[in-house]
């Protein structure tokens, strides 16, 4: 689900339908890029940056940006909620070890969420490529500095 379209119109009317707390934080996402595209950074190489996901029930996980290549693995299986960049929100049951690979051509990003919708934690792997057509998007050195810990 790669897209290319500028921050204005990803800030669409199609959300009018999500929470004003939620149009909002997407709204600031589209300012400042969050590359954290997982809620741990695991391990970083010149190569590829590893995330894990882990959601107990309720939980959520906000908005951030996928410009690199890069496959998610559902670890543990569940049930999760998104809001995406075009306004829609989808809700899917995810099976333990399922897997997807995304590409992203020069410009095109996807900017999600993620809530955990089921009784279980809800836990995945995420593996970037930085050598990808898009630029690695910064992420804070407090979370570099909490990986190589």
């Amino acid at each position: 689900m790669a897209m290319s379209m500028t921050d204005k119109q990803a800030a669409s009317s199609e959300t009018a339908e999500w929470s004003p707390a939620l149009r909002q934080e997407f709204e600031r996402e589209a300012q400042n890029h969050n590359g954290c595209v997982g809620s741990e950074l695991v391990s970083e190489s010149d190569r590829v940056r590893v995330w894990t996901i882990r959601l107990k029930p309720g939980q959520r996980f906000g908005f951030h940006r996928h410009v690199l290549d890069y496959f998610w693995t559902s670890v543990s299986g569940g049930r999760g909620r998104q809001h995406l960049m075009d306004g829609s929100t989808v809700e899917y049951a995810y099976q333990p070890g399922e897997t997807r690979h995304e590409t992203y051509g020069p410009g095109e990003y996807k900017v999600h969420d993620l809530e955990n919708i089921g009784d279980k934690e809800l836990v995945f792997m995420t593996v970037e490529f930085l050598a990808s057509a898009n630029k690695p998007l910064d992420i804070p050195q407090t979370v570099r500095d909490a990986a190589a810990a």
